[in-house]
């Protein structure tokens, strides 16, 4: 029994930890397709949301506007105060865009 005791308490410290640093491995800041739009300011690390641009079967097509980001697909390129950052992928992104020049949104 003293054993059993003696290594619950030796593992509680790496539960704890573990139990601890989970929320900020899961946390995932990316809008989404249907939600990534206005102000984007491109990173090379610490993005909220990685992005892979693609010329075919893209999860958003986005259209890069002077001013009045306000749908979504409409993205602004900035270099302060962003709505989101991005950071460009090639492979495991989490939204794929097409640049396109009209109808932004994202597909279906």
């Amino acid at each position: 029994m003293g054993t059993r005791a003696a290594s619950r308490t030796a593992m509680t410290p790496f539960w704890l930890i573990i139990a601890l640093l989970s929320p900020f491995a899961e946390s995932d800041d990316c809008p989404g397709a249907a939600k990534l739009y206005g102000r984007i300011e491109v990173v090379e690390s610490f993005a909220d949301c990685e992005v892979q641009a693609v010329e075919s079967f893209p999860d958003l097509r986005v259209q890069l506007v002077d001013s009045f980001a306000d749908d979504p697909g409409e993205c602004q390129m900035v270099e302060n105060f962003p709505d989101y950052t991005v950071t460009f992928v090639e492979s495991f992104p989490d939204v794929k865009i097409e640049y396109v020049d009209s109808f932004p949104g994202p597909t279906d």
